[in-house]
C-alpha cells in the first residue's frame, strides 16, 4: 500500500501517497465543500437522477472522502458504499479530512474495486457509481480494463449513471474512454478539460435519455440552490464538449 502524507498551503490541505502529486484536496474551513473542480462534476449524475429513499451510490476510491461528505450532508435519502483498498486511506478521510463514520447511509468497504464490481452480490444495486481510483504514481487509472466497466455497467441500475475521472494528456485517456464506449454502449459524454488536465466522463445505462439543454441548465441551477455546488457551466459545457449534442441532449 502506498504511504498516505499531507500537505497544507493557504488554508487547503492536501492528499499524497508518499509524492507531490495531489490524490484530494479540502479547504479547511469549509470541510464539507467539494474543492476541486473534476470532483465537483462528479457529482453530475444528480442532473439525470432524483435523490429518494433506497437510493444507492457505490464510490470507488476514497480519496479525502469530498464525494462522501457531499451526499451524507446534502443528499439524506441516499445510501453511500465506498470501495477503498488501502486502509490507510480511510483512517486519512476520517481523522485529517472529517469524513464521517460509517452509519446507516455510509458503508466503508476496505476492498478492491475490480473484484467489487465483478460480485454477483452488487449485481443491478446501484444508481450511480463513482469511479476516482488512482496510485502513487498516477499513470493513468488504476483499473481501467473493459472488464472492469463492464463491471461498472452490470452494478448499475437502470436507469443509471457512472461518472469517470480521467487524465485528458496521457496515453491512459484513449484507452480508458475507448472502454467505457464498449461497456456503455457508445452512450458516454464527456465534460470539458478542468484546469488540472482531468476529464469527467459520464456514462448512461437503461432507456435512451433526450432533454433540451435549457430544461438540464435549469436542473443546475436547483441543484447550484440547494446545494452551493458550482453548476452554472455544466450544460453549456457538456452540449459544447460533445459532438452532435450541440441543440438538444440525445444519448
Amino acid at each position: 500500500m502506498e504511504p498516505v502524507t499531507f500537505s497544507e498551503s493557504g488554508g487547503i490541505r492536501y492528499l499524497h501517497f508518499g509524492t507531490d502529486l495531489i490524490q484530494g484536496a479540502m479547504r479547511i474551513r469549509d470541510p464539507d465543500e467539494i474543492y476541486l473542480e473534476y470532483n465537483q462534476q462528479m457529482m453530475a449524475w444528480l442532473l439525470f437522477l432524483e435523490t429518494r429513499p433506497g437510493m444507492k451510490v457505490a464510490q470507488l476510491g476514497l480519496g479525502t472522502g469530498a464525494l462522501t461528505k457531499f451526499q451524507h450532508r446534502h443528499c439524506p435519502a441516499v445510501k453511500t458504499t465506498v470501495v477503498e483498498l488501502n486502509p490507510a486511506v480511510i483512517v486519512s478521510a476520517r481523522s485529517m479530512f472529517f469524513t464521517p463514520d460509517d452509519d446507516r447511509r455510509l458503508e466503508t468497504l476496505q476492498t478492491d474495486a475490480k473484484a467489487f464490481v465483478k460480485s454477483s452480490r452488487y449485481k443491478n444495486q446501484f444508481d450511480a457509481v463513482q469511479v476516482d481510483l488512482y496510485d502513487a504514481i498516477c499513470d493513468g487509472p488504476a483499473a481501467s480494463s473493459l472488464d472492469f466497466y463492464k463491471g461498472c455497467f452490470n452494478i448499475l441500475k437502470s436507469p443509471g449513471v457512472m461518472t469517470v475521472n480521467l487524465f485528458s494528456r496521457h496515453k491512459s485517456f484513449d484507452i480508458n474512454l475507448k472502454n467505457i464506449c464498449e461497456a456503455f454502449d457508445n452512450r458516454v459524454l464527456l465534460f470539458p478539460e478542468s484546469h488540472d488536465c482531468n476529464v469527467v466522463a459520464m456514462a448512461f445505462k437503461g432507456p435512451k435519455l433526450e432533454a433540451e439543454w435549457k430544461d438540464v441548465a435549469k436542473r443546475a441551477k436547483l441543484i447550484m440552490d440547494k446545494t452551493g455546488l458550482p453548476t452554472n457551466t455544466w450544460a453549456s459545457g457538456l452540449s459544447q464538449a460533445n459532438a452532435r449534442q450541440e441543440n438538444k441532449l440525445s444519448i
